[in-house]
């Protein structure tokens, strides 16, 4: 069984997602890194904090530059980031205009930053994607919305309810937790420029307007302070994407139930066999959902405590971060793909 189930050769096909894939990716976090040096040294040359002509060559030379992978890798077993490594190769291929390169930043900085980046990237896939499940769901109770369901409640059959009324119980909180999204991505989309200690004294009178200028070139919000230290943002995102999963979860438990024999309310296209048993039809994408929800769930209490950095920066808080959150975007994304593929396939019994 490999660790990494999102990208095994078989588990894969049922958990991974290429997109999000693609933009957690360990190439894209790295050209998010070169974008974040380049960015600064040419604000530190907008702002007068270095020639402006040293600070364009040095920027062009970090925009075109190849790093080394094997370098970096024992970088980071050394220095506990890959930035001190890479700042080094940089400085080498730029030669005399070393200086006008990462002076006065620090690897949270950079780290983070493209961290930044890369969850823009991934909230305009989420946006996009809750977006059109909420539209697959509003099918859904165009086409069998007026159908007679039973109700029940604590699994016992109650009274008999619209079938619009289930699925509204799926559809009305991803209309919320798109309002959610909207909300929080201000607070995760920012830049984060502090220097050593968080208090950006290395960048002087200057401060302001290099994190103006880096922000603006790199499509963020600049916050007024760094947030080294302070990841609440960035647990309360955590918390959406397991709300998310939850809902979705949700959704897949119910329809685990209307499918079961003996009830037979829907029927899921498509659904897996069994080994075993022939005449099985197991609801697979379902299943799928409630493992989803029930895995973010128990990443939640990792990302609350990854929110206890100790005084100014914390190396094992911040790595448990890195552990826990990009697993939790990647089971998102499928989460809420699957939910879609899963809406596609079901048919009502019988159908009007």
């Amino acid at each position: 069984m490999s660790s990494d189930i999102f990208s095994h050769p078989w588990l894969g096909a049922m958990f991974g997602d290429a997109e999000a894939a693609a933009i957690w990716s360990p190439d894209r976090q790295l050209a998010h890194m070169l974008r974040v040096e380049a960015a600064y040294t040419r604000a530190l040359g907008t702002a007068g904090s270095c020639p402006a002509a040293k600070a364009e060559r040095a920027a062009r030379v970090i925009e075109t530059f190849v790093p080394d992978p094997a370098s970096l890798r024992s970088g980071t077993a050394r220095d506990g980031v890959p930035v001190p490594d890479l700042v080094r190769q940089i400085k080498l291929a730029a030669g005399a205009d070393a200086d006008a390169i990462h002076e006065g930043m620090t690897s949270q900085d950079v780290i983070d930053t493209a961290l930044s980046m890369t969850l823009q990237a991934f909230n305009n896939l989420l946006a996009a994607r809750l977006s059109s499940l909420s539209d697959v769901l509003s099918d859904l109770t165009a086409r069998y919305g007026e159908m007679m369901i039973m109700g029940r409640t604590r699994m016992q059959a109650a009274l008999p309810i619209r079938f619009a009324q289930r699925v509204a119980g799926w559809s009305l909180p991803i209309t919320a937790h798109q309002a959610r999204l909207v909300a929080l991505r201000p607070g995760v989309e920012c830049l984060q420029l502090g220097g050593a200690v968080g208090d950006r004294a290395a960048f002087g009178a200057n401060a302001d307007a290099v994190a103006a200028g880096m922000a603006d070139s790199l499509g963020l919000l600049d916050r007024p302070a760094a947030w080294h230290n302070q990841r609440e943002a960035i647990v309360e995102y955590s918390g959406l994407l397991s709300l998310i999963t939850g809902t979705a979860g949700k959704m897949g438990q119910d329809i685990c139930l209307m499918a079961q024999q003996g009830i037979g309310e829907v029927q899921v296209s498509g659904s897996g066999g069994s080994s075993a048993m022939p005449h099985k039809q197991n609801p697979v994408l379902a299943e799928l959902l409630v493992t989803l929800a029930r895995f973010n769930a128990t990443q939640i209490a990792g990302m609350h405590h990854a929110l206890v950095h100790e005084q100014e920066r914390s190396g094992a808080a911040w790595g448990l971060e890195w552990m826990i959150l990009p697993q939790m975007a990647m089971t998102t994304a499928r989460s809420i793909a699957a939910a879609h593929e899963l809406c596609d396939r079901i048919r009502l019994t019988p159908e009007p």
